[in-house]
């Protein structure tokens, strides 16, 4: 089975906006969907959609929170070593 978003605004292959604004914005919006769609799907009690959506939702919610972080100074993982400058 492929995936296919139910909005286009859901697609992760899709540009991510170069300002933090049109990010914000995107996000929210891809949030506040998925959201209505949970809602919808637990009204009517269609368990596989739903799990899907939920997944889905984790997900766009773990992105907001990626791009939510502040820049870092220091990009290199490894920590400093005792005497380096």
């Amino acid at each position: 089975m492929t995936f296919r978003p139910f909005l286009s605004i859901l697609d992760p292959s899709s540009a991510i906006p170069a300002s933090a604004s049109s990010r914000h914005d995107r996000l929210g919006a891809a949030i506040t969907s998925l959201e209505a769609e949970q809602r919808r799907l637990q009204r009517l009690g269609l368990e596989p959609a739903l799990t899907e959506c939920r997944l889905q939702l984790r997900y766009w919610e773990f992105v907001r929170a990626i791009l939510a972080l502040p820049p870092s100074a220091n990009l290199d993982p490894r920590p400093a070593r005792r005497g380096a400058r």
